[in-house]
């Protein structure tokens, strides 16, 4: 098939949908697909080989970029258009980040509660929401294209929030590169990254995270504060971000700057799931964490909320334990302090979390999402070519 994929950057760097396309469009290209990728631009030597990159030229708003990503995808001749949550032109919908209305809403969680009536009334009035309405009225189409989310949490907020058809969705989990990310690798990487962080005997635990607020940092923050105040001995190390230097004054005050890293930004994670023995990340809103399936295929036990996606995925107490909010710091240290004082569940959760990442690949989640193309090229006949 010829298949086209549209997102804003072409940079795995950037976060997970970025990361997602990267490795989805290899596992395309492997399967002898044709695949073009539709983006503002494109990371210098990021794209695979055999990878078409079509760049367009559009200003910094979103409907710009909709309008001329919509116009270069008319001239090709493609089987199937897949749109990942930035434009509108497509066969398949996607939206990576979930419904930017039910992100929307549990952002206001990060607010004091005096603010979010204030900040619900007036969003609608401001340019930036009013340009996310105008998107998501043409992205939402009832036009016979095919929609897929990422948890059953996202399949509820368009439902919900957008009045998607339930018989034109379809739930396909995140799928895991499980040989990249590998319990394996930690005799390759653990003893150095640990020793570069100054973790001897300490229980490292490890967060991925770009949106500090939104996935958590805070909450880690003070939950290790009230464990190293009982005495556990815990080392936190922060991965991504790029304005940590608030954070780093933050936990001077905490009394924990001893005993928390910020990596900043980092090109390869795989070395800090080696070097970590628990993933934590309290986030308010993840329609479905591609770095929880990595630390769960890295053979790491995980904590994570009910407002992450991948935490369907999760029995508590077999692969970790899913919280009920994320504010709540009390629950998070009381979830920590079993995990921390024994390292045979840490060991028996981290057996358990690989085994659930073995049932959720890459490779799986790549035939799922060709098994769609193949009954939208069944139902709909194959494309003409479009004069350009």
């Amino acid at each position: 098939m010829k298949i086209g994929l549209v997102l804003d950057w072409y940079d795995p760097r950037r976060g997970g949908v970025e990361q997602w396309t990267h490795q989805f469009a290899a596992q395309l290209l492997a399967a002898r697909h044709e695949v073009h990728v539709v983006a503002r631009g494109f990371a210098l030597g990021a794209a695979p080989a055999g990878m078409i990159c079509h760049e367009v030229s559009a200003g910094t708003s979103r409907l710009d970029f909709a309008a001329a990503a919509e116009t270069a995808l008319r001239r090709l001749d493609l089987d199937v258009v897949h749109e990942t949550g930035c434009g509108w032109h497509a066969d398949v919908f996607q939206p990576h980040g979930g419904s930017r209305v039910a992100a929307f809403e549990r952002n206001l969680e990060l607010l004091p509660a005096w603010q979010r009536p204030w900040k619900r009334r007036f969003a609608q009035w401001l340019p930036r929401y009013r340009e996310f309405s105008a998107l998501a009225a043409r992205q939402y189409a009832a036009d016979g294209r095919r929609f897929l989310a990422l948890s059953e949490m996202v399949a509820e907020d368009l439902r919900r929030y957008h009045q998607t058809p339930p018989e034109c969705m379809k739930i396909i989990y995140n799928g895991v590169d499980t040989a990249r990310f590998s319990p394996a690798r930690r005799e390759e990487y653990r003893s150095t990254v640990r020793e570069r962080l100054g973790v001897e005997d300490e229980v490292l635990l490890l967060i991925v995270a770009h949106n500090f607020r939104l996935k958590g940092v805070p909450a880690l923050m003070m939950a290790a504060a009230k464990l190293l105040k009982a005495g556990l001995p815990v080392h936190v190390a922060v991965a991504g971000g790029k304005r940590s230097g608030g954070y780093v004054r933050w936990a001077r005050s905490l009394g924990i700057a001893e005993r928390i890293t910020f990596l900043g930004s980092i090109d390869d994670v795989v070395p800090y799931y080696a070097a970590a023995d628990i993933y934590v990340q309290p986030t308010f809103y993840d329609p479905c964490s591609l770095v929880v399936l990595e630390a769960l295929s890295a053979g790491l036990p995980v904590v994570t909320t009910r407002w992450n996606g991948a935490g369907e995925l999760i029995t508590n107490n077999l692969e970790g334990h899913v919280l009920d909010q994320p504010e709540d710091v009390e629950a998070l240290a009381s979830t920590l302090v079993p995990l921390v004082l024994s390292e045979s569940r840490r060991e028996a959760m981290g057996r358990a979390a690989r085994q659930l990442a073995l049932a959720h690949t890459l490779e799986r989640n790549c035939q799922e999402i060709i098994g769609v193309y193949e009954e939208v090229v069944a139902a709909r006949g194959p494309r003409r070519r479009q004069a350009a």
